[in-house]
């Protein structure tokens, strides 16, 4: 048998320099793990707003969960009339009032949150319009009474509106958003964008008339539009009495520094500044959604793991995969 040990004083500096090679490509891939992990570990958690409803929500969580249990009989009591029955009986008729549709959404988002909360804490949360007010009970930047009062409030004061003023929204769908933009600015009715869902959906909102014209001349330029089943004209100026309303009440809600950041809609910005805070969600009501921009910022600080909490399921999560089909997503 043929001898392969090195003769005494043969140079084996091949061998040596294989063997560290082998050592430090172990050690890159087992960094890369690490990173890797930690990559995914940084949550983002993403509450859903109006539209998100549907027959028989959080009963299946009122009768398997005493902490939800205790909640929604909190709810009953600060709202002064039985949302539960509503939200587990109710008609979609029923649900698709906004005065129910808002408070049964943020219930059914905040009680899943709380019942499914582990010691990982998100690292960062959102929510797309009313959702926001659910994020900031997530973080800790609101008490879940006070919310759920704020939230209430708010969909009086959006219903008002609407009765007072007819609006409307319409879907648009183009990969150029500034058409979009530069036909509602040449509508003399009001007619604005609404809720940059995509980069390539963008809602938007006004009178019955400024959305027909908008719609007709985004039609002769090749953009689809799709007429939105809903009672007003959300995020438009058409909401400016609806947002005075809520003013003074954010105003006298105590809110405390959040644990972790809140992307805002209005600047689709990071903050843990209650200032900052209170003053983009009273603007909110007659601004923009920037959500396509806030999953951008987030998938630009290294954010790769999406959580949506609450409502029917998988609506956020569907616009963050047409934007990053890789990241992980998750339902609770």
């Amino acid at each position: 048998m043929r001898n392969t040990s090195p003769a005494p004083g043969e140079c084996t500096c091949g061998t040596h320099v294989k063997h560290e090679a082998q050592i430090k490509t172990k050690r890159k891939l087992s960094l890369q793990h690490v990173l890797t992990q930690l990559f995914f570990s940084m949550k983002a958690f993403l509450f859903p707003g109006q539209g998100t409803q549907f027959e028989g929500m959080g009963k299946n969580l009122y009768e398997q969960y005493p902490q939800a249990k205790v909640l929604f009989e909190q709810a009953n009591e600060i709202l002064g009339f039985d949302i539960t029955k509503v939200m587990f009986e109710g008609t979609a008729e029923e649900l698709r009032q906004t005065k129910i549709t808002q408070p049964a959404i943020f219930l059914h988002s905040v009680i899943t949150e709380k019942i499914s909360r582990s010691e990982e804490k998100p690292a960062v949360v959102a929510g797309h319009s009313l959702g926001e007010f659910s994020a900031l009970v997530a973080c800790a930047a609101i008490k879940f009474e006070d919310a759920l009062q704020l939230v209430y409030k708010r969909a009086l004061a959006m219903q008002k509106a609407c009765e007072n003023t007819e609006g409307t929204m319409v879907a648009t769908m183009t990969k150029d958003l500034a058409i979009v933009e530069a036909v509602c600015a040449n509508i003399e009715e009001v007619v604005v964008p609404a809720n940059y869902n995509t980069p390539s959906q963008l809602v938007i909102s006004g009178s019955i008339e400024g959305v027909k014209k908008a719609s007709e001349e985004l039609v002769k330029r090749q953009v689809r539009v799709f007429p939105l089943n809903v009672g007003g004209a959300f995020h438009s100026p058409l909401m400016q009495s609806a947002q005075e309303e809520l003013s003074q009440a954010i105003e006298q809600t105590p809110f405390s520094s959040p644990f972790c950041p809140i992307y805002q809609n209005v600047t689709a910005e990071a903050t843990t500044d209650v200032t900052i805070i209170k003053v983009n969600l009273i603007n909110q009501l007659t601004a923009a959604v920037r959500w396509s921009q806030t999953i951008e910022n987030m998938l630009a600080t290294g954010i790769a793991h999406f959580v949506e909490v609450g409502g029917k399921g998988r609506v956020l999560l569907g616009m963050v995969k047409r934007m990053n089909p890789k990241v992980k997503m998750e339902m609770l």
